[in-house]
């Protein structure tokens, strides 16, 4: 058995009947370049062969009866890969926009708890003769290192699979299911042998806080702009109660664009996605006759891995706020404002910590914290409180080089993060090789025309790359 830690068991209190905690990816194959060519039997075949290699594919959660410690992960003995690998055939003519509603759906059914927390569906039938594989994981398997971390076991360097470097055993056998009193058991005897968890984790809490303090105190001394916060978030259509239904829009985007804009104007790609954002939903906003006169505050995750001092945990995430300045008209403006923005964010977001996500749940009893998000949830709150963001974007490195599944190209990588409580857009971009993958995921009843939001984001990026080609030609020594 392993115990999960408490920054991963926070992705499972947070769920409830329409907060589904699971990451949803779309791969788009070229199954021209697989030698042989492409099946659902030779798909079968390889996710089999790699399986040993992932073994949190395999690993099921036991809960601990009345929460007295977090669950654990144990092998699943009734594991039956026909649960979790599945087949499905698009009708004609098998549009983009059928694939998207088809991804949608998917990603609105949540995990099934008494099985591992994964399922892959084998889509054929698209017009263009491509395969798109769909994916869903829980978010306390993986976060967005973690996860492309996982699809590399999955994925190869050429369209011949790699050599194995090692014999892998014929047969899987897996642990027992621990029974009830066995958990209860360990689970006490865990919380006896550990008593300074939740002294340790309110230091820390402490100390984040002192720190931020401090942060802020010295960024007023010195005169910088005064960093997003949570309370600032105003009201928009985008927040509100969300329900069970998603929709999904991808497309992709240039990174030499991005880059080119990047050198241009002396900021970080961050930065270029975040103001090609900025002018969609301004866009997106405006249209919908609900544009705000102040900035919209983004959640956007940052990356800890390697950078904490609590357990090893698969989610290693912690979170900045970013001001997203719709109110601005002119997109240059926007990219230099949310430029001077990150940089207040990122020294508020250092001086939170690495560790805060899983010290705040050591210090509320899991079973305390779990249904009071069920209960904001059910009671319609979030339809009258302010919203704590209004979005989540993250922008999540992917691989420099070609990816193959089982000898097909991947030509797309488009993610999807969950959905929070109150906030009915997220929009995750992921690297792959020169293109920027946009993946976005709503709920429709509070964010409908997502491709008209995507659209907008996508000439957002246009526009800024118009201004930054004009800036070098007038820049004297360019060329």
């Amino acid at each position: 058995m392993e115990r999960l830690t408490a920054a991963d068991a926070w992705y499972l209190y947070l769920e409830g009947p329409s907060v589904h905690l699971h990451v949803t990816g779309l791969l788009v194959l070229d199954p021209s370049t697989a030698p042989a060519g492409f099946s659902f039997k030779k798909l079968r075949r390889h996710v089999v062969g790699r399986l040993d290699l992932m073994p949190a594919l395999r690993r099921r959660l036991v809960e601990v009866p009345l929460g007295i410690d977090h669950p654990v992960w144990a092998d699943d003995p009734a594991f039956d890969l026909d649960n979790h690998l599945r087949h499905h055939t698009l009708e004609a003519p098998g549009t983009r926009e059928q694939l998207a509603r088809f991804v949608g759906e998917f990603g609105e059914v949540q995990l099934d708890r008494s099985r591992p927390l994964w399922e892959m569906v084998m889509v054929e039938g698209l017009e263009d003769g491509t395969i798109a594989i769909v994916t869903k994981m829980h978010h306390c398997i993986v976060d967005g290192v973690s996860g492309v971390d996982i699809m590399a076991q999955l994925l190869d360097l050429s369209a011949a699979p790699r050599a194995r470097s090692r014999k892998r055993p014929s047969a899987w056998e897996p642990e027992r299911i621990p029974g009830s009193p066995e958990v209860v058991a360990g689970a006490t005897w865990n919380r006896a042998t550990t008593p300074m968890r939740p002294v340790r984790a309110a230091a820390r809490v402490t100390a984040s806080m002192a720190q931020m303090a401090r942060t802020v105190v010295e960024r007023r001394i010195r005169g910088a702009e005064t960093a997003a916060h949570p309370l600032g978030a105003p009201r928009t259509r985008l927040n509100g109660s969300i329900t069970k239904r998603r929709s999904v829009a991808f497309g992709i985007a240039s990174l030499e664009d991005m880059k080119t804009i990047k050198r241009a104007f002396g900021v970080t790609v961050n930065d270029v996605v975040l103001a090609a954002c900025t002018s969609g939903l301004r866009t997106y906003l405006e249209t919908h006759d609900h544009l705000p006169d102040r900035p919209l505050v983004c959640s956007v995750p940052v990356s800890v891995h390697g950078k904490g001092d609590a357990a090893p945990s698969t989610n290693q995430v912690s979170n900045m706020f970013v001001n997203l300045p719709v109110h601005l008209a002119d997109p240059i403006d926007q990219l230099d404002r949310i430029h001077a923005g990150a940089v207040g964010a990122k020294e508020l977001q250092g001086a939170v910590g690495a560790n805060m996500i899983g010290d705040v749940i050591e210090l509320i009893p899991a079973t305390l914290f779990h249904y009071a998000t069920v209960m904001y949830a059910q009671s319609g709150l979030a339809d009258h409180m302010a919203p704590v963001h209004n979005l989540i974007i993250s922008n999540v490195p992917g691989s420099p080089v070609p990816l193959f599944l089982a000898g097909a190209r991947v030509i797309g990588l488009f993610p999807f993060g969950p959905l929070l409580e109150g906030t009915g857009l997220n929009v995750t971009i992921l690297s792959n090789m020169d293109d920027m993958n946009i993946g976005l995921i709503a709920c429709p009843d509070l964010v409908p025309d997502l491709d008209f939001l995507l659209d907008g984001i996508l000439d957002g990026v246009d526009t800024l790359l118009a201004a930054a080609i004009e800036l070098e030609r007038d820049v004297p020594g360019r060329p």
